[in-house]
C-alpha cells in the first residue's frame, strides 16, 4: 500500500481525500492529512453563516478519519519537504515518508502595505478563528464608533460586510475599483448592486483606496483615512482585498513556480516533480491561480483519478458565481465581462426595479458566451449550462420579463453533456441517469451525484429535470422543512410551538432560509403568537414587514393608515394632510380607498405614526401578507339604488379582519346593489347586496392573472355572512401554500369550489366551529402593530438610517417636484451606471 501525504485540510483537500477513498477500490493508498488548523475540515464557503448562529459542528464536512485508511493530523502543519528522500517534516518534528504528495495549502489573505494595517482591531476574513476574533472585537469597538470598515468590495468583502452588520455595526465597504465586485460583474451590474446593498445599510466607497489606519489614544485602530480624504471612525477594520497562494513550502522545495506565484502544474495537476501534485488556490494552471472552490474541486477530482491509475485532465476553470449577498441576488457566468473578440452584449437595465441582466453572445448572436444577473438571478440555473452552446431563442427574450425569461427554456433545452452543477461537475446526462436509477427527489439526487451540495444554485434545474422525467415533486416548503405550508400550520397548532428556532430544531433541519423564515413568521402571526417584530420573529420578516412599511424606489417608505371601507372624517383628512405637509410627503388616493403617503425616511416613520395614532389611525398593513382593504360603495346610506348598507358592512368586516396574516395579501369589497360599484367580484372575497341579504363571492383577484370571484352562497343574513367569511378565511390560512392567492388555492382544492362550499356552508369536515373559534381569537387578540412599536423602545431602535447617528437622514435620498408634490429625483444622473461601450445586438433595447 502506497503512502499519500496531503498538505492542507481545507475543502479542496477534503474533496481530494474523499475522491481517493471512493475510487481506491483496490486499497492502494494509505492517506495522511496535515492540517494547520486544530479543527476538522469545514465549509469555508458558508463561513458567514457562522456569524448568523451556525455552529462550527454544523459547518464541518464529512469525517473522513472514520475510514481506517485515513489519518488526520490536526494542528500539525508541514514545515519542510525533502523531495530527494520523499519525506515531509511536520512542525511537530515528525518525518513522514510519501510515495505521492499533494499540496493543498490554499492561500493567505493579502493585506496591502498601508500604515496601521497591523494595529489591534485590524483583521482578515478567512477562518473560524478570524470570525471569532472579529466577533469578540465588535462589542468593544462600539465604544469607538458603530461603524465597521471592510477594505475590499469583492465577494468576500461583501460577506465580511454582512458579518459586521449582523454583529450590530454599520458596515462601510471600500473598493478601489469604480464599482463593487469588479471581477464578477460589469459597471452596470455593479451600479445596481451598489444601490441594492445600500438599501440594506451598507455604505460603499468606490473608486478610492485606503491611505492609512490610524490609532486612537489606546493604540488600537480608531479611524480609516481614504484616498479621497474621507475619514471613517471605527474600531474594527477587516481586510478582504484578495489572496496570495501559500507556496512557500513548494518554493523552498525547489518546485517550479508560476509566473505570478503558485506552484506550476500541468493538465494532470502535476508539478515539476512527478511525485508531487498541487490542487486548489496554491496551484498555478497556465499562470493563473483560481480563488474559487469549483476549480479546486475539479483539480482534486483529476488528482484522485490519476492516483488510482486514471488519465483525467483538468478541464479548465468554471468561474461562474451565484450567491445571495446581503439578501441581494448576484450571478455571473462564462465570459461575463465580454472579453471575447467581437462579443455582443444584450442588456436589460431595469433601474426602477433594481434589476440588471446581461447576456454576452457571439458576434452572430447564436452562441451564449456568458452573462451577469443582479437583483434577480433566478435565470442562472438555466442559462449557465448553456454557455458555449447555441441559444435556444432570442437572447433578449431570455433575460427580459416581457419575453418570458429563461424559465420558459426548460430543462429539455439542455444537451446531456451540459454541466448543470459546476461545483461538482455534474452533467444533465448524469442527473438523468440518477433519476432513472430511482432517485426521485432533490435530496436523493444531491446524495448520489453531489449536485446541489455546493453553492446550491443548480437546485432549481434539478427540480426541472425531475419534472421532465415525469416525477411528481415534493410539496416540502424547502430543504429545511419536509412539510408543505399547510402541514406546518398543523404542526404549529398541534405542538404549540411559538418560535421559529424551536420549530426548525424539532420539526426541521438546518437554520432556515429566505423561503421558510417569512412563511413561518406568517404562520406564527396568523395563530396569534405575538407581535411581528417581537423577539426572534423580527429577524424572520422580509424587507417591508421588517419596518412595517413598503420600501419605495428611492429607499424611502410609504405610510398607509387604515381607513375602513374608505370612510374618513374631515378631521382625519386634515390630520393626514397636516402630517403629509409637515414631513414633505407625496399623497395619493389608492385603489383601495385609502391615502398613500410616500417619501418617508426610515427614521421619520415613528414620528409620523405617532401623529397618526394620536389621531386615532391604525396600521393599514399595506406592507404585509394580510387583510388590506374592504372597499365599498355608499350603499343605502346615499345611493338611491342601494338595497343594503354596504358601508356599514364593509367597515364591520375590515375592522374584524384587520391584522389577519395570511399566505397572500387579501382584498375584499362590498357592493350595495347588483350594479357592483365596489367591484366586489374582483376581490378575494366580495359581497354584493340583494333584496334578501348578501351574496358571497370568493376567489377573485386583480393581480397578474385577473379572476372573477365565484358565488359561494346567496341571500345571507348579516350573521351568517360573517360566519361564512370567518370560515372561508381561516380555512384558507390553514391550508393554502406559500404565496398562494385564494383563486389558485380554490383551483387546487380537490373538488374546487364545490368542496369549499361543502366545508364552509355545510361543515362537511366538521371543523366549522373550530374555524370560527380561531377567528374569534384573532378578533379578541388584535392590537395595532404600529402603536405597539411606539410603546416599545427596543422595537423603535430599528428605525434609523445610521446606527451611530440615529437622527441623521440618508444623504443619498433626493427629491424633485412634480405636479406640486415631491417625487424621487430620477431625471438627473441616476447612479446606476451602464456597461462600457460595446457592440450591442441590433434592435435590443436597454430597458431602463
Amino acid at each position: 500500500m502506497g503512502q499519500l501525504v496531503v498538505i492542507g485540510n481545507g475543502m479542496v483537500a477534503h474533496r481530494l481525500v474523499e475522491g481517493v477513498c471512493r475510487r481506491d477500490t483496490h486499497r492502494q493508498w494509505r492517506v495522511t492529512v496535515l492540517g494547520e488548523e486544530p479543527r476538522p475540515a469545514y465549509d469555508r464557503v458558508a463561513l458567514s453563516s457562522y456569524v448568523e448562529g451556525a455552529s462550527e459542528e454544523e459547518l464541518r464536512l464529512a469525517d473522513l478519519s472514520a475510514d481506517p485508511r485515513v489519518e488526520l493530523r490536526l494542528g500539525e502543519p508541514a514545515a519542510a519537504i525533502d523531495r530527494e528522500n520523499r519525506t515531509v517534516t511536520t512542525a511537530a518534528g515528525a518525518v513522514l515518508d510519501y510515495d505521492a504528495l499533494v499540496l493543498a495549502t490554499g492561500s493567505s489573505p493579502f493585506v496591502p502595505p498601508v500604515a496601521g494595517r497591523d494595529l489591534p482591531g485590524c483583521h482578515v476574513y478567512r477562518t473560524v478563528d478570524d470570525l471569532d476574533a472579529i466577533t469578540a472585537e465588535a462589542e468593544a469597538a462600539r465604544a469607538v464608533s458603530d461603524a465597521g470598515v471592510v477594505i475590499g468590495g469583492g465577494l468576500l468583502g461583501l460577506e465580511a460586510a454582512n458579518a459586521l452588520r449582523l454583529l450590530g455595526l454599520e458596515p462601510h465597504v471600500v473598493e478601489a475599483a469604480p464599482w463593487l465586485m469588479p471581477r464578477q460583474v460589469d459597471e452596470g451590474g455593479g451600479a445596481v448592486l451598489g444601490r441594492l446593498v445600500s438599501d440594506v445599510g451598507v455604505r460603499s466607497h468606490t473608486g478610492t483606496a485606503v491611505d492609512a489606519v490610524e490609532p486612537g489614544d489606546d493604540g488600537r485602530a480608531s479611524r480609516v483615512v481614504l484616498g479621497d480624504g474621507t475619514v471613517i471612525d471605527t474600531g474594527v477594520v477587516v481586510f478582504s482585498v484578495g489572496v496570495r497562494p501559500r507556496d512557500a513550502l513548494a518554493r523552498e522545495a525547489g518546485l517550479v513556480m508560476g509566473e505570478r506565484g503558485g506552484v506550476a502544474v500541468d493538465g494532470a495537476c502535476r508539478t515539476s516533480d512527478p511525485a508531487v501534485h498541487a490542487v486548489g488556490e496554491v496551484a498555478s494552471v497556465d499562470g493563473v491561480c483560481y480563488g474559487l472552490v469549483a476549480p479546486g474541486n475539479a483539480m482534486a477530482d483529476v488528482v484522485a483519478d490519476r492516483l488510482v491509475g486514471g488519465d483525467a485532465v483538468f478541464p479548465g476553470a468554471d468561474t461562474s458565481t451565484k450567491l445571495k449577498l446581503l439578501g441581494v441576488d448576484v450571478a455571473s457566468f462564462g465570459d461575463a465581462l465580454a472579453t471575447a473578440p467581437d462579443a455582443l452584449e444584450v442588456v436589460v437595465n431595469d433601474a426602477p426595479g433594481k434589476r440588471y441582466a446581461k447576456l454576452v453572445v457571439s458576434d452572430d448572436a447564436t452562441t451564449l458566451l456568458g452573462g451577469v444577473l443582479v437583483g434577480d438571478a433566478s435565470a442562472y440555473a438555466t442559462l449557465r449550462p448553456l454557455v458555449g452552446r447555441e441559444l435556444p431563442g432570442d437572447p433578449l427574450a431570455l433575460v427580459s420579463p416581457s419575453g418570458g425569461g429563461a424559465d420558459g427554456v426548460g430543462a429539455d433545452a439542455l444537451p446531456d453533456d451540459a454541466q448543470v452543477c459546476s461545483c461538482h461537475a455534474v452533467t444533465k446526462g448524469a442527473l438523468n441517469a440518477a433519476i432513472g436509477d430511482g432517485n426521485h427527489d432533490v435530496a436523493d439526487l444531491k446524495s448520489c451525484t453531489q449536485a446541489g451540495t455546493g453553492c446550491g444554485s443548480c437546485v432549481p434545474i434539478l427540480r426541472k429535470l425531475l419534472s421532465s422525467a415525469g416525477v411528481e415533486q415534493s410539496t416540502a416548503l424547502c430543504e429545511h422543512f419536509a412539510y408543505s405550508r399547510a402541514e406546518l400550520v398543523e404542526v404549529v397548532r398541534a405542538t404549540g410551538v411559538t418560535t421559529f428556532s424551536e420549530l426548525v430544531s424539532t420539526h426541521g433541519r438546518g437554520r432556515g432560509c429566505d423561503a421558510c423564515k417569512p412563511v413561518v413568521a406568517s404562520i406564527l402571526a396568523s395563530l396569534g403568537n405575538g407581535h411581528v417584530l417581537g423577539g426572534e420573529q423580527a429577524a424572520l420578516q422580509d424587507t417591508n414587514d421588517h419596518v412595517l412599511a413598503n420600501m419605495q424606489r428611492n429607499g424611502t417608505y410609504s405610510v398607509v393608515p387604515r381607513v375602513p371601507a374608505g370612510e374618513v372624517t374631515p378631521d382625519q383628512l386634515v390630520t393626514i394632510g397636516e402630517v403629509a405637509r409637515e414631513f414633505g410627503l407625496y399623497t395619493k388616493i389608492t385603489g383601495g380607498q385609502r391615502i398613500d403617503m410616500f417619501g418617508a425616511r426610515i427614521e421619520q416613520l415613528p414620528w409620523i405614526w405617532k401623529r397618526l395614532t394620536d389621531a386615532g389611525f391604525e396600521s393599514g398593513h399595506a406592507y404585509g401578507k394580510a387583510l388590506r382593504t374592504v372597499k365599498s360603495c355608499v350603499g343605502t346610506t346615499w345611493c338611491r339604488y342601494g338595497v343594503q348598507d354596504s358601508v356599514g358592512m364593509a367597515v364591520h368586516l375590515e375592522l374584524r379582519y384587520r391584522g389577519l396574516r395570511s399566505p397572500h395579501k387579501i382584498k375584499a369589497a362590498v357592493s350595495g346593489c347588483a350594479r357592483e360599484c365596489a367591484e366586489a367580484r374582483g376581490k378575494d372575497f366580495g359581497i354584493i347586496a340583494t333584496e334578501n341579504g348578501w351574496n358571497l363571492y370568493v376567489g377573485g383577484n386583480g393581480g397578474f392573472s385577473p379572476r372573477h370571484a365565484q358565488l359561494l352562497a346567496s341571500d345571507l343574513d348579516d350573521d351568517t355572512l360573517v360566519r361564512y367569511v370567518d370560515r372561508f378565511l381561516m380555512f384558507y390560512i390553514r391550508t393554502a401554500e406559500r404565496l398562494q392567492r385564494t383563486a389558485g388555492w380554490i383551483e387546487d382544492l380537490e373538488g374546487g369550489l364545490d368542496h369549499l362550499r361543502d366545508v364552509v356552508v355545510h361543515d362537511s369536515l366538521g371543523i366549522a366551529a373550530e374555524l370560527e373559534e380561531a377567528m374569534a381569537a384573532h378578533v379578541a387578540g388584535y392590537t395595532d402593530e404600529w402603536r405597539d412599536v411606539l410603546e416599545d423602545p427596543e422595537k423603535l431602535s430599528r428605525f434609523v438610517s445610521f446606527v451611530n447617528a440615529p437622527e441623521s437622514p440618508d444623504p443619498s435620498i433626493r427629491f424633485e417636484t412634480e405636479r406640486q408634490q415631491p417625487v424621487p429625483a430620477m431625471s438627473g444622473p441616476v447612479p446606476l451606471g451602464m456597461p462600457a461601450p460595446h457592440a450591442t445586438v441590433e434592435g435590443s433595447p436597454d430597458v431602463g
